[in-house]
C-alpha cells in the first residue's frame, strides 16, 4: 500500500509540473538571486572548455567543447601559468553580451591528492580591507600571486577598449571555481568593475563567514552550483560549533540532485536560502562522490584522458605567445587589428 501511494504522488508530481523525465526547479521562498537555468549551462561549456591541453584549439577556439552554446566566442588571452599548473582565458561572447573570464580546476591524478589535502586546511589569511575576515591561503595565492592576475586584468582592459563598458561573467569549476569566486571580489572591490556576475561549480569553501558575509554584499550576483553528493563542496569541512575559526560557504547555492521511485527519475534544481550552508541542500546529504563532481549539467569538467598530462601547441601560434623567465606564458591577441584562422591539426 505504501509503495502504490508514492507511486500515485510521483504520478500527479509529475503531471503537475509537466517535467517528467526533465528537471524540476524549486526555489526557496526568500530566494532573491536571479538564478538563470539558460546562463548557467553556457557557462558550464566555458568551465569545461578550460581544462583542455590543446592550446591550439582552445585559443583558435575550434576545440569540440567550443561548439554549442558557445560558438563564437572570441578569446583575447590564454594564461597558462606553467609553474603552478594553472589556466585561464578571457574573451568575449557575443551571447550573452559579455566578457567571459573562465578558470581551469584541478585536473588528472592530483584530484585525490588535493581533496585529502582539503580535509587538513585551515583557515591561514587574514583578507585585506575586511575585519576578521580569513580565508584559504592556496586559492587566494593561486588568482593573486600568479601570472594568471595581472594577465586577466590586461585582458579585460584590452576588452573593453574594443568592445566597450559589457558586463563581465567570471566562471570556473573546483579549484577554478575558488580562484573565480577571488576575481569576482577583485574586480568588484579594487577595480570598481560594475555588473559583474560569478557562477562556479563544485567550488570548495574559500574563506570564514566573515569573508561569506563581505563576500555576498560586495558580489551579490554570484552563484555557487552544485552537485548531488559532490566531495568538494563539502571541503575544506564546516564545524558550525566554530563559527569564526571554521570554513563557511558564500551565498548562493543551486543544488542539482536527483530523486525519484524506481525509473520515474526527476531531476531537481533547487535554489538555496541565502545563509550560504542551508541545510536542506547540499549539506542534507554526504559529499562523498568525484563522479558527482566532474559531471555538472551533464558536461565533463576535467581534462581529456590523452591529454591531460601535456601541452598540445602547433608553431603558429608563437607569433601570440610572450614567456616569461619561469617559463609561465600568455597567448595575446587584438581581435580588432588580427583574425586568427588555424585549422584543427596541430603538433606536440
Amino acid at each position: 500500500m505504501g509503495q502504490r501511494r508514492l507511486l500515485m504522488l510521483a504520478v500527479i508530481v509529475c503531471l503537475f509540473t509537466s517535467s517528467c523525465g526533465r528537471e524540476l526547479k524549486l526555489k526557496h521562498k526568500d530566494n532573491h538571486a536571479g538564478y538563470n537555468h539558460t546562463l548557467a549551462k553556457i557557462l558550464v561549456e566555458y568551465a569545461s572548455a578550460v581544462y583542455l591541453s590543446d592550446l591550439t584549439e582552445l585559443f583558435s577556439w575550434t576545440c569540440s567543447r567550443c561548439d554549442g552554446l558557445t560558438k563564437g566566442f572570441e578569446v583575447i588571452e590564454l594564461i597558462v601559468d606553467v609553474q603552478h599548473g594553472l589556466q585561464g582565458y578571457v574573451g568575449v561572447a557575443k551571447d550573452p553580451n559579455a566578457i567571459i573570464i573562465a578558470f581551469r580546476g584541478t585536473q588528472g591524478q592530483s584530484i585525490q591528492n588535493w581533496i585529502e589535502d582539503l580535509y587538513w586546511k585551515q583557515l591561514d589569511l587574514n583578507y585585506p580591507g575586511m575585519p576578521d575576515a580569513m580565508v584559504h591561503h592556496g586559492f587566494f595565492s593561486a588568482y593573486y600571486n600568479t601570472t594568471i592576475h595581472p594577465g586577466i586584468l590586461t585582458a579585460i582592459k584590452e576588452a573593453k577598449e574594443i568592445y566597450g563598458d559589457l558586463d563581465i561573467m567570471v566562471t570556473g569549476h573546483s579549484m577554478g571555481g575558488a580562484m573565480a569566486a577571488f576575481c569576482g571580489l577583485d574586480l568588484a572591490v579594487n577595480h570598481e568593475a560594475q555588473n559583474v556576475q560569478v557562477v562556479t561549480f563544485g567550488q570548495p569553501r574559500i574563506g570564514n563567514a566573515a569573508f561569506a558575509s563581505y563576500y555576498s554584499q560586495l558580489v551579490p550576483n554570484t552563484i555557487r552550483v552544485t552537485n548531488g553528493h559532490d566531495i568538494v563542496p563539502h571541503l575544506p569541512p564546516y564545524y558550525y560549533y566554530f563559527p569564526q575559526k571554521t570554513y563557511h560557504h558564500f551565498p548562493r547555492e543551486v543544488w542539482l540532485y536527483e530523486f525519484g521511485l524506481g525509473s520515474l527519475v526527476y531531476r531537481v534544481e533547487k535554489v538555496c536560502d541565502d545563509s550560504g550552508e542551508d541545510p536542506t541542500c547540499s549539506r542534507s546529504v554526504m559529499g562523498n562522490s568525484i563522479s558527482d563532481h566532474i559531471v555538472y549539467y551533464g558536461v565533463e569538467l576535467r581534462g581529456e584522458t590523452c591529454r591531460s598530462c601535456g601541452i598540445v601547441m602547433d608553431p603558429r601560434v608563437a607569433e601570440y605567445r610572450k614567456t616569461d623567465i619561469q617559463g609561465n606564458f600568455i597567448f595575446s591577441r587584438n581581435p580588432a587589428a588580427s583574425v586568427l584562422r588555424l585549422d584543427a591539426q596541430s603538433d606536440v
